[in-house]
């Protein structure tokens, strides 16, 4: 069974998985060494660790494409990659998700925030319209060639506009075409539980100790 393959099966399960992030090849083998079944590349770690500056978008698609090709090498387990927004329009999300896929990952996530992004766990964001959202996950799901990868939608609707606009927006990316969601910085154990009862679809949670959730 393929990586992909196998993390599509973990996630459809529904049992839950703890998947650390890794900044580089080093972490990620440390992560795989101590029984993960996965790992996730973040943006932040990545932007710190390889450009030595905050994750605000100053790392494109050939430096987060290239990071994601050196980790994926590194291990054996399934590499989950932050895609940030895509870099750009639909157009340049079909080039993204080929460039993610020929990496190696197993899956990736596309975010609303309008570019350049900044952290999920800082202030100040902006989204992008409901309708391009949409449009970036539609076209990230019809790019893949590989039908194992996941393509997972997150949204910041959350600090950039309200908690029902988020739900909205995880329901359009579900239409579009979204394997998972990933709601950005709920606010409180309440939220945790409005986002959970409201879709059937898989959820990814970001737990950042000192940050926004």
């Amino acid at each position: 069974m393929s990586r992909r393959a196998d993390l599509r099966r973990l996630v459809e399960t529904k049992n839950g998985l703890v998947v650390p992030g890794a900044y580089d090849g080093v972490s990620a083998r440390l992560v795989e060494r101590a029984g993960f079944p996965a790992v996730y590349m973040t943006g932040y770690g990545t932007s710190a660790s390889r450009l030595g500056l905050p994750d605000l978008g100053y790392a494109g698609l050939a430096e987060m494409a290239d990071h994601a090709r050196n980790l994926a090498a590194a291990v054996e387990i399934p590499l989950i990659a932050d895609a940030d927004t895509g870099y750009g329009n639909a157009l340049s999300v079909r080039r993204t998700v080929q460039a993610y896929e020929a990496a190696g990952v197993a899956a990736l996530h596309i975010e609303d925030q309008v570019a350049p992004k900044r952290c999920g766990h800082l202030s100040g964001h902006q989204v992008i319209p409901r309708g391009e959202f949409a449009g970036k996950i539609r076209a990230a799901a019809d790019a893949r060639t590989d039908r194992d990868l996941l393509i997972i939608a997150r949204t910041d609707a959350i600090s950039a506009m309200d908690f029902d606009e988020a739900l909205r927006r995880g329901e359009a990316a579900v239409k579009a075409g979204a394997d998972m969601l990933f709601v950005e910085a709920p606010r409180d154990e309440a939220q945790v539980e409005r986002v959970a009862r409201a879709f059937d679809t898989p959820l990814l949670y970001n737990y950042a100790p000192g940050g926004r959730s």
